[in-house]
C-alpha cells in the first residue's frame, strides 16, 4: 500500500489518501487479469472511473505486477 500511494503523481490527491480509501477506490475494482506468456494484461471495466490513475501507478511500480 505504501508503494502504491508513493507511485501516485506528486500533485495528485491520491498521494494523501488514507489506506482504507485507496483500498476501496482502487484495489476493490473488478478487473479481468489475463496472463500471457511474456506479460500480464489487465482489462478494466468500462464503468471504472479511476482507470487512468491506476494505470499510471501500475506503470511506475512494475515489480508489483509479477
Amino acid at each position: 500500500m505504501w508503494s502504491l500511494r508513493a507511485a501516485m503523481p506528486k500533485r495528485s490527491v491520491w498521494r494523501a489518501l488514507q489506506f482504507d480509501t485507496l483500498r476501496l477506490r482502487l484495489i476493490k475494482i473488478a478487473a479481468r487479469v489475463v496472463e500471457l506468456k511474456t506479460m500480464i494484461r489487465i482489462q478494466w471495466p468500462t464503468a471504472c472511473p479511476y482507470q487512468k490513475i491506476l494505470q499510471v501507478a501500475l506503470d511506475r511500480i512494475p515489480h508489483l505486477v509479477t
